[in-house]
């Protein structure tokens, strides 16, 4: 089946132009232009890999009544993409088209959709609904999707009604300075968000509950709490999720304000183009005229003084406004290097929040949620077998559940402990390979300025116990290994030595703040 363009007919008396033929033409084209943004978009956010494996398979069918109706080759596609991307596609089409209100994805066999769905520029057919051919002398069927009230064909003596933008609550260029920066204003400042990143999805534990619960208050509030928020955590374990979550609370609850979202890479770029294109007061005028700005990744301005000065008097002009920043990052604001002082002084000046690296409880939870929303049956074994092998960040962790989840689908498999072991094949071995316990030993060593040989050795003075204690425990959280076999590695001792070990430092883990701190900085560092 082509492409079909329903109930789009036009009243003789709201145009002067041409033929009905082409005002269909006219609308033809502003469907298909419509779909080439979408996918153009969808490719952009998601990645060339996923998009050629589960977007550009999918045509476009019909546009009708305010319903876009895409087709996918099988069932299996059909149900991932409606659960996986289905959100950004209604929200991306809905922000080209406001007049479309819904996207379904349904079953076409590959002949019964056009190739345009794979990136043809084939002109769509039109039918104007059953054997009824338009007449310029009827009225206009008031068809919600098109009519001559909401859509004037391009080159018609009309004025153009162009849609009024939909309200987001988030700032663009041109809505934070219109008329100003004319580079600027051809896109948004603020990064798309991510519809998954809400509060709602957030799987809380011990190692994020104060991140989350900051963020919360923050999002909650009409006035400002604290002043940055200071985000930090090892890659892929939340930092970025909490970010979206307080911009979208902000914009469901607080619609009047403006937020600007976007990472310090971008952040650096927009100064670069300010300074190239000699706008850079037009640039502090939209970044300083925001409500709440938040900043991801912000270590990436380490080393640029020029960026971090631009950052740096931004920070100061929202500040003395009272308007709300939050910032993400790696590390601390006190061990970000090359950050001048006087920033990483102004960093640390709020609230700092840090997300520890995820325990097996917690990364349990994650499982449990994406399947109860995915609609999965996963069994108990496959989850906890998941939680234990793939410790490294909850980015990963979901992405070996997608893996098994698409695998199960498209192939019919029933998801098992040997199915997972054969499709994780290559994420096992690298989870086992990534950390040694020779080079756990070297790393606790360095950072507790002992010699490596003093974790074999018999000494049991506390300086010398106590990190071959902490190692003992990153041996057994980070490793495969059993305690006998970590034993041995230490010099040959009982399994009931390690027990002990790890017991202790789970024990001081929640009761010592300084040892908890090295234990995570260490956990960190090994995972990298």
């Amino acid at each position: 089946m082509q492409h079909a363009v329903r109930g789009a007919q036009f009243d003789a008396g709201n145009s002067d132009e041409g033929t009905p033929g082409r005002q269909q033409a006219a609308l033809e084209d502003h469907v298909m232009t419509t779909w080439k943004i979408v996918r153009e978009k969808l490719r952009s956010e998601f990645g060339a890999t996923a998009y050629r494996y589960w977007l550009d398979p999918v045509a476009l069918i019909t546009v009708e009544a305010g319903v876009a109706r895409l087709g996918a080759p099988n069932r299996a596609m059909r149900d991932w993409v409606s659960q996986h991307y289905l959100d950004r596609i209604q929200a991306f089409w809905h922000a080209e088209d406001p007049n479309v209100h819904f996207v379904e994805v349904v079953v076409a066999a590959p002949d019964s959709a056009s190739d345009s769905g794979a990136g043809s520029a084939a002109r769509p057919a039109v039918s104007a609904g059953g054997n009824h051919t338009p007449s310029y002398n009827e009225p206009a069927k008031q068809n919600p999707r098109y009519t001559a009230d909401n859509y004037d064909a391009p080159g018609s003596r009309k004025a153009p009604c162009h849609p009024a933008p939909v309200s987001t609550g988030f700032q663009t260029a041109s809505a934070a300075g219109r008329g100003a920066i004319g580079s600027m204003s051809d896109d948004g400042i603020s990064a798309a968000l991510d519809p998954r990143y809400t509060f709602d999805n957030f799987v809380i534990g011990k190692p994020n509950e104060f991140a989350y619960a900051a963020a919360r208050r923050l999002a909650e509030a009409e006035s400002v709490p604290f002043n940055p928020l200071f985000l930090y955590g090892g890659v892929g374990l939340g930092k970025t999720h909490l970010m979206h979550a307080i911009a979208w609370h902000i914009r469901r609850t607080q619609p009047h304000r403006t937020v600007i979202y976007l990472s310090a890479e971008k952040f650096m770029y927009r100064f670069i183009r300010a300074l190239r294109d000699k706008n850079t007061v037009d640039f502090k005028d939209q970044f300083r005229s925001v409500d709440v700005l938040m900043v991801d990744d912000v270590q990436f301005i380490s080393g640029k003084d020029s960026t971090q000065e631009e950052f740096f008097h931004t920070f100061n002009a929202l500040v003395d406004q009272g308007r709300q920043i939050i910032v993400s990052a790696d590390k601390s604001p006190s061990d970000l290097e090359d950050i001048e002082e006087r920033l990483r002084s102004r960093l640390g000046s709020g609230l700092v929040a840090d997300i520890h690296a995820t325990t097996y409880e917690l990364r349990l939870g994650i499982l449990e949620s994406k399947a109860e929303r995915q609609r999965v049956e996963l069994p108990q074994r496959v989850m906890e077998f998941l939680a234990h092998k793939i410790t490294a960040n909850v980015r990963e962790l979901e992405g070996a559940l997608n893996r098994v989840i698409a695998h199960s689908q498209l192939v019919g498999r029933e998801i098992g402990l040997e199915m997972v072991q054969d499709v994780l094949h290559d994420v096992l071995r690298a989870s086992e390979r990534r950390v040694t316990i020779e080079e756990i030993q070297k790393r606790v060593a360095e950072h507790f300025n002992i010699k490596v040989s003093d974790m074999h050795s018999a000494r049991r003075a506390r300086a010398v116990a106590r990190p071959r204690q902490v190692a003992m425990y990153l041996s057994k959280q980070l490793t495969t290994h059993s305690l006998p076999e970590i034993g041995r590695k230490f010099g040959g001792r009982d399994h009931t030595t390690v027990m002990h070990a790890v017991r202790k430092v789970e024990e001081l883990h929640k009761t010592d703040p300084s040892l908890s701190e090295d234990i995570d900085l260490l956990r960190r560092m090994l995972e990298s």
